[in-house]
């Protein structure tokens, strides 16, 4: 994996594919990404929604295999160079979860039971 450190850019070196009006790989694979991606949020609606327990379980079931080929292809698609990531610095995350963690601890309700 190369790395990028002016842009900050994490990718792995660029699979050349041609240039023609029909699709090529990376045309392919970014369709289907694109939809596993839509899938598996339609998915999520449906299980937040399913009061059916028998029909949650086998929507359970299909979002689970839907998603893992979401990733299978990401990271297929990430290996060949067509999808990159942008690194932030240790000090940003370290803020981020801070901020994060602050807001659970104010925010959320505590579990003390009413008397």
């Amino acid at each position: 994996m190369q790395q990028n450190q002016n842009a900050n850019q994490v990718k792995n070196p660029k699979m050349t594919v041609p240039k023609t009006p029909q699709m090529n790989d990376r045309d392919f694979l970014n369709d289907m990404l694109a939809t596993e991606k839509y899938m598996t949020d339609a998915y999520c609606t449906a299980l937040n929604e399913a009061s059916h327990e028998g029909l949650y379980k086998d929507i359970q079931a299909i979002f689970n295999e839907t998603q893992n080929c979401q990733r299978e292809l990401y990271n297929l698609m990430f290996k060949n160079g067509w999808y990159k990531l942008e690194e932030e610095n240790q000090q940003k995350v370290q803020q981020k979860l801070q901020q994060f963690y602050n807001y659970t601890t104010t925010q959320f309700p505590t579990h003390n039971t009413i008397q």
